[in-house]
């Protein structure tokens, strides 16, 4: 069943136009990894999804609901949450008090604290810590762990690996199973084509805002993905 249906959106930055009619999809439990360079549109379409921007054009449909124009705060307790670029970890707050920010407007789940700290030891060990003391990988897991408190059907993650170390990448993406095994839908927005194309079920690339190639990571070739993610 498809989740999550995107037709034909247009959007802008005041008279910048950031994504042109792009089509995109989920299908309920599948991982989809939106791949492609710098600018090409991929945390604008994420930030769209979440309702922090609203397409000039096209319609975002989110289990048969229209949500084009609902505000954000609406789109949580339909079940989507957004890990954003750069994790805005509350720092002043600790590790257990950042999820339960998470929390406040949570639907019917699986993901409890004691669920969280079982996926995410690095978070259990760190659940006393302040936010500001954590280091970059700490704070990319509480992130996404804050996320998943509020139960979504859809979890956006926005540049995982971006300034992490691989080894740190690896812990993180090694979660992935733990999280789809429960259900949650995960569209993940990735620069490293290697991970998307070991970790997701679907990948489809942007380039300038447009939507360039789509396809099964098994049936891609590397020079179609070149091609694909630099334009040439």
């Amino acid at each position: 069943m498809t989740l999550l249906s995107i037709t034909s959106i247009d959007v802008h930055y005041g008279d910048f136009q950031a994504i042109y009619s792009l089509d995109l999809h989920v299908d309920e439990g599948e991982t989809l990894a939106v791949i492609g360079a710098n600018g090409a549109g991929k945390s604008t379409l994420l930030k769209t999804i979440a309702g922090l921007l609203r397409p000039t054009s096209g319609d975002i449909v989110f289990d048969g609901l229209n949500i084009s124009a609902t505000p954000p705060y609406r789109r949580v307790p339909l079940g989507i949450a957004l890990t954003p670029e750069g994790r805005k970890i509350f720092p002043s707050l600790t590790v257990e008090e950042n999820l339960k920010v998470g929390a406040h407007v949570k639907r019917p789940g699986p993901w409890t604290l004691a669920a969280i700290y079982d996926a995410f030891p690095l978070v259990a060990d760190r659940r006393h810590r302040l936010g500001v003391n954590l280091s970059g990988g700490e704070q990319q897991a509480t992130a996404i762990a804050r996320a998943l408190m509020s139960n979504p059907r859809l979890l956006l993650l926005d540049e995982v690996s971006l300034g992490l170390a691989p080894v740190v990448v690896e812990q993180i993406y090694d979660t992935l199973p733990a999280i789809t095994g429960q259900g949650t839908t995960v569209l993940i927005v990735e620069q490293d084509v290697n991970l998307a194309m070991k970790f997701a079920d679907r990948v489809q690339c942007l380039l300038e805002g447009k939507s360039v190639l789509e396809g099964v990571p098994a049936d891609l070739t590397r020079d179609q993905i070149a091609t694909a993610y630099f334009g040439i």
